[in-house]
């Protein structure tokens, strides 16, 4: 797959990822000796109207060619593609999916948006996820309302009864800024939450008010405490918030309801359509939607000087950031869709208040036509990662998960996948997004590949793919549970026996690596070998190349071009397989024993 010419989003590649409106960047194109076209030239848009400006050969050698052109950037979002004729490939494009011998539309073209990018800081992220109460308890006691179910913190949840939700292990905040150093040694920086604020569940989506942090976590005190502590050891921590919906028991949903001629009345869809007499995510009686028209509700949300966007990023809260929960369907509603209107306004509020504030939405969909660029920073990476991840590395019996069946598919399908959903998105969209192999509303990655060492497969994905990793707190320990709520059990602090040491250190291993390497947080990709069972590709920045390899069963070994392709002098960096570290030391000849991930640093 290296012998075809290539093109990304990365520094390698394009000179300015957030350009000005009106400037001109310089957009590259490699293009190996092999291919020898006559001609390669750029075709971009303006206004809507398609224009060609010739690309120059700038430098080349036995293996390769250089050709760049100038990208002239008149409108916020730039489109544009290559086109190269004559030589061994004839006449075709060059777009975000690949090398086409016709003609193609402009649905796959590279793209790059005006707007500010996401922070510095989140391109070397490492994200932790944190679930409050299941984390860690600092022993403290808070007085219990009425909806909570107390257990034992050894206790197994009871997956999918109608008291899941209100199981209470008392995880608090001050127990989480108690294990910060266990969260620095294994290579992560940023911290995010699911939602702190009281609510009548576990898990908090259903919130009460947003006026507080939840006295069970240990109230506004803990929240002050942990981000202090947290930024002492170098850490950031990012909030949730539910733009979409509330919970039934919302102070503004109880005046809408007792008193229909309160402001509050306006800010949900009250409807005889509905069972309950108002709109609700997913058909859920408890969580009723909010309707984002509504200019009240979005300046007490987001946009006021008082909103609870800003309360919380600000003295003496100071989060980071938001993620913000089921962001694909805030806005929308039938025929009304003010989805991006509210994703910048809220980027823009978020930047009025610190200039590196991050901010993420969940979506569980396709998420690119949402990720051009002055909305979300980026995304929770589930269609266009987890998911395939899952499709690839699945155990062969069954899987659970968050949504329908996860097919099983193979690595050229897996690399199809990705391929499609990163032609569509801008790369510093893409880049930002959180990829993760799990996340407290799905099964854990060890249950859904069945062992360690396709764990540590998937694990070689997760940092050696561009995108942030996003980490769901327990997974390095090789923590199970095949559904959401099996994969919320508590943490085993006290009883190392319970933890696989061996997944511990391949994860403390692998993630400070990527925080610490160049080519992983700011190189281009490029497949060298897609197989069924074996993947491998190079990571490139101007300082660093790595080559990576993945793979889901033993395999037979791939011979690389040691030459043509950079590969000589190569430094393994690091193999899941310590038993054939001798074989590895060179990037030549690639083979796999047992499932994992190897990476090497090149010359």
């Amino acid at each position: 797959m290296i012998a075809r010419p290539h093109h990304d989003g990365s520094p390698l590649y394009v000179s300015d990822s957030a350009p000005a409106l009106g400037a001109t960047i310089t957009v590259r194109l490699r293009v190996p000796r092999s291919c020898s076209p006559d001609y390669v030239g750029l075709r971009w848009i303006h206004d809507g109207e398609g224009q060609h400006t010739p690309a120059t050969l700038v430098a080349q050698n036995e293996h390769e060619a250089w050709w760049e052109a100038p990208l002239h950037i008149r409108n916020p979002l730039a489109k544009y593609r290559w086109l190269l004729s004559g030589g061994a490939l004839g006449y075709g494009w060059f777009n975000g999916t690949g090398w086409h011998d016709h003609d193609v539309s402009d649905a796959d073209d590279f793209r790059i948006s005006t707007s500010a990018e996401a922070p510095e800081w989140a391109k070397r992220s490492v994200v932790y996820q944190i679930f409050p109460d299941r984390f860690a308890s600092s022993g403290r006691e808070y007085p219990l309302p009425d909806w909570t179910i107390p257990r034992k913190w050894h206790e197994v949840p009871e997956p999918r009864t109608p008291q899941t939700g209100q199981f209470y292990y008392g995880g608090d905040l001050y127990g989480v800024a108690e294990r910060l150093d266990h969260i620095n040694a294994i290579g992560a920086d940023t911290l995010y939450f699911t939602p702190i604020f009281p609510s009548r569940s576990a898990h908090r989506y259903d919130a009460r008010t947003y006026d507080v942090v939840d006295p069970l976590l240990g109230g506004d005190e803990a929240l002050i405490h942990l981000t202090q502590t947290a930024h002492e050891h170098g850490l950031r921590v990012i909030g949730d918030l539910t733009l979409n919906h509330c919970g039934v028991g919302h102070e503004w949903f109880e005046r809408a309801v007792a008193d229909p001629s309160s402001p509050e009345r306006e800010f949900f869809f009250f409807t005889d359509s509905s069972p309950w007499g108002y709109e609700t995510w997913a058909n859920a009686r408890t969580l009723p939607k909010f309707d984002l028209t509504n200019d009240s509700l979005v300046q007490r949300l987001v946009t006021g000087e008082s909103s609870v966007l800003r309360k919380w990023m600000q003295e003496p809260y100071n989060l980071a950031g938001w993620r913000i929960d089921a962001a694909n369907v805030a806005g929308r509603s039938r025929h009304i869709d003010v989805t991006h209107e509210i994703a910048r306004a809220t980027r823009s509020v978020m930047v009025a208040e610190r200039e590196d504030a991050l901010l993420i939405a969940e979506n569980t969909q396709d998420a690119s036509s949402d990720l051009l660029g002055d909305g979300w920073h980026g995304t929770m990476n589930y269609s266009a990662f987890t998911r395939p991840v899952w499709g690839w590395l699945r155990r062969d019996d069954h899987i659970m998960g968050m949504g329908p069946e996860v097919p099983a598919i193979n690595g050229r399908q897996f690399v199809a996948t990705l391929t499609d959903f990163m032609a569509k998105t801008p790369w510093r969209s893409w880049t930002a997004s959180w990829n993760y192999l799990g996340c407290h509303d799905s099964a854990r990655i060890r249950s859904v590949v069945g062992s360690a060492q396709r764990q540590w497969a998937g694990l070689g994905l997760l940092i050696g793919l561009p995108g942030t990793p996003m980490i769901f707190a327990g997974d390095e320990f090789g923590l199970e549970g095949d559904c959401d709520d099996l994969a919320r059990s508590t943490i085993p602090w006290t009883d190392e026996s319970l933890w696989d040491k061996e997944n511990l250190r391949v994860y403390t291993t692998l993630l400070n690596l990527r925080k610490s390497s160049d080519a992983l947080s700011n190189g281009g990709l490029r497949w060298v070998h897609v197989g069924d069972d074996l993947l491998i590709w190079l990571r490139e920045s101007q300082s660093e190349r790595l080559l990576i390899a993945v793979a889901r069963r033993e395999t037979d070994a791939v011979t690389l071009d040691a030459a043509g392709w950079g590969l000589a002098g190569s430094e393994l960096l690091f193999s899941s397989d310590s038993t054939d570290a001798q074989a590895d030391a060179h990037a030549t000849r690639v083979s796999f024993t047992h499932p994992g991930t190897k990476m090497w640093r090149l010359s």
